[in-house]
């Protein structure tokens, strides 16, 4: 291997400042931002394989890792059947294949019957032939069953083509459209609606209505969101009796209404949109049921005839729980299912109605570990007795149960197979609760291999984040996890402010104005499992992506003595030159989360924590920092400014890698082996950091 190798590039600078509110951001590599320069290219490339030269010997551990973590993956499988009219639907996986192939067969009885033949709907994995990425988008079959519409997009830019496929041929029809969404079909199975993006903002603006058989070009424009914060929908409520259209911001939804039996009608508003509210739709007898934080962040479900007014006709049903935030409402014939979050976990009730739509007997569905996720699952049935959900947990795979509604028992249809000698008591998780800066408490589950964890502060202990977007960090089961718990590595995921575990409240402790919440959590978590003897002081690995990216960018600027490794995926870390360009996809919409650099406050606090514009002369923690060149949502030009304006500020010698996936976009490989791959290959970097190698 020669020196040039494992020699770092260094991008040249070209000075390109902006100056705002009488303040000058300094930005020296600007011109990486031209995806069509050769010069850029050759940049990242070089980037490429100067990472490949240092982690070259790392090759053996990468290979026995994805052989460990395949291991533990049944490669031929199949999903639990769900009935959806006439047809039970399931998706299976093969050895061998990188994708999916989705199925149905024929709903005999009232029991799925695994002898009647199987028809495959779609094959990805033909799809995918001689194309490097291969994603699916929208995916819904015609109400008669006759036809199948979907979208794919070979870039990874998120970027959908529309196709509609004869379920009696296999063949796919001409009927195409192109920067599609989501897609809903009317009663008639012969009218679809979908939407559409903005060819710069790549913002959902626009739904049509196509017949099938007419051109694209001949489709109707039923309606076009003119508010650059809003992005819209289409989608039907359970029973199949109305179209709904949704615009929605990162605070504020509006519903409309159309019949699907007439698709030749007008969408009506349900209720016109209120700054800082939100609302939910479902439809059940002639009532149309919502959802709603009209009255208070926590929501409640009120009830409104169909063409019955607007907010004044409104009439509660479920009150506002003050602790308790209402996530989730499902509305069937005959029963509700919700889901709360209580101490920040989903707690999962099923309540009986009657024929008059009165609430009767509630059961709640108790979970037995101390940290979980638990939610729906697929219910397309709306006149059923049974209420399907998912469960799992840190240790526990993931698991699909139908819950009979009179019974109030559940049974187990399928628990994920984990092979390869895996054996759940082996492990052990926990629920923690740090105390913040300002004296919030902040949730943290964590799991550790049993027989090698040792509480006296020698473990190396990996921290997972992302807090942003009032999203809750899923507690879930990966197999491919089970190669750091084998090694001793204890892993903690930290619930910091700006996610939703604990409901709206909790994501604006963590957005906007006060977002440096977000960070100062994830340091008090940190600190804590060191201090509580949960890892040893000079072995921490964090790990986030895209906002969570951020996350990491952040708090290594400010305690970059605090982390041992960091593994950053498509990180959000150019905050200012990004929230600047109202052309980039997201980023006016965005103004909601992380606030508008045009108005001189938020300018100022943005970008007192941007990552980029804080990078400062320092010892920094080893870093492999990962982007993708056809990523839409984080642009590749972010890692890699910071990468290379860090590369001129870091005082150690500690790796800096930055890593191009230059075939998928914001998710990485969309082939399940080529993303273990991916897996095994951050696993190599943290791990021999951390002084584990084998």
């Amino acid at each position: 291997m020669t020196q040039e190798a494992l020699t770092p590039p260094l991008a040249r600078k070209d000075p390109t400042p902006t100056t705002l509110h009488g303040q000058t951001l300094e930005d020296d590599y600007r011109w990486m931002r031209d995806k069509s320069s050769p010069e850029v290219i050759t940049y990242l490339e070089a980037e490429n394989a100067y990472t490949s030269a240092i982690m070259k010997p790392t090759e053996s551990l990468q290979g026995k890792l994805y052989a460990e973590m395949l291991s533990h993956i049944k490669e031929t499988d199949e999903s639990v059947p769900y009935r959806d009219s006439n047809w039970y639907y399931y998706i299976r996986t093969v050895e061998g294949s990188q994708y999916a192939i989705y199925c149905r067969k024929t709903a005999s009885g009232s029991e799925y019957d695994e002898s009647q033949p199987e028809q495959i709907l779609l094959d990805v994995n033909k799809l995918a032939e001689g194309q490097p990425f291969m994603s699916l988008g929208a995916l819904t079959v015609s109400p008669d069953g006759t036809k199948l519409a979907y979208s794919t997009d070979n870039t990874g830019f998120r970027q959908y083509t529309l196709h509609i496929r004869d379920l009696n041929t296999g063949n796919d029809l001409p009927d195409t459209a192109e920067r599609t969404g989501s897609i809903a079909w009317a009663a008639d199975s012969h009218t679809l609606f979908y939407t559409t993006e903005d060819e710069v903002t790549k913002r959902q603006d626009k739904l049509f209505r196509h017949r099938l058989g007419d051109a694209a070009i001949d489709d109707a424009l039923i309606y076009e969101e003119s508010d650059e914060r809003f992005n819209i929908g289409i989608g039907k409520t359970r029973d199949g009796k109305y179209l709904l259209l949704e615009a929605g911001s990162h605070t504020t939804t509006e519903y409309s209404y159309l019949d699907a039996t007439t698709p030749g009608g007008v969408f009506l508003v349900i209720a016109p949109r209120v700054d800082e509210q939100e609302y939910y739709v479902e439809h059940r007898d002639g009532l149309f049921y919502i959802r709603t934080n009209d009255v208070g962040k926590n929501f409640r479900v009120v009830t409104v005839p169909v063409d019955g007014g607007g907010r004044e006709s409104w009439t509660e049903l479920i009150a506002l729980d003050p602790e308790n935030p209402l996530e989730d409402f499902e509305v069937f014939q005959s029963f509700t299912a919700s889901t709360r979050r209580k101490l920040g976990l989903p707690v999962l009730t099923v309540t009986l109605m009657n024929a008059n739509g009165a609430l009767g007997e509630s059961k709640e569905i108790a979970f037995p570990e101390p940290a979980y996720s638990a939610g729906a699952q697929i219910n397309r049935e709306f006149d059923t007795q049974r209420f399907r959900y998912a469960y799992q947990s840190l240790v526990s795979p993931a698991s699909v149960y139908d819950y009979d509604i009179h019974a109030g028992t559940s049974k187990l249809l399928k628990q994920q197979e984990v092979p390869g000698g895996f054996d759940s008591s082996r492990y052990a998780s926990e629920r923690l609760w740090v105390t913040a800066d300002d004296g919030v408490k902040v949730p943290v589950s964590l799991v550790y291999r049993r027989d090698s964890f040792k509480r006296d502060g020698t473990n190396p202990v990996y921290v997972y984040g992302y807090g942003s977007y009032g999203y809750p960090l899923p507690i879930s089961f990966g197999p491919s996890r089970l190669s750091l718990l084998d090694r001793g590595v204890v892993m903690a995921y930290a619930h910091i402010r700006g996610g939703g575990e604990m409901g709206d409240a909790w994501h604006d402790a963590g957005k906007m104005q006060v977002k440096k919440n977000t960070f100062s959590d994830f340091i008090a978590v940190t600190e804590y499992l060191v201090a509580k003897s949960y890892g040893a002081q000079d072995r921490v690995a964090i790990e986030g992506g895209s906002a969570g990216g951020l996350l990491m960018g952040a708090v290594v600027n400010q305690r970059p003595d605090l982390f041992s490794v960091v593994l950053s995926h498509v990180p959000f870390v150019d905050v200012m030159n990004t929230m600047l360009d109202s052309s980039l996809p997201l980023t006016v919409g965005e103004y909601e989360e992380w606030g508008n650099p045009n108005e001189p406050e938020a300018f100022a606090y943005m970008r007192s924590y941007s990552p980029y514009d804080n990078l400062k002369q320092s010892s920094y923690p080893a870093m492999l920092v990962k982007t993708s060149l056809n990523d839409s949502q984080v642009m590749y030009w972010e890692p890699a400014k910071y990468v290379a304006k860090l590369r001129t500020l870091k005082t150690n010698d500690s790796p800096l890698l930055l890593h191009i996936n230059m075939d998928a976009g914001h998710g990485g490989a969309s082939g399940r082996y080529d993303y273990l791959k991916e897996i095994a290959f951050d696993y190599a970097f943290l791990l021999t950091q951390l002084g584990i190698e084998k």
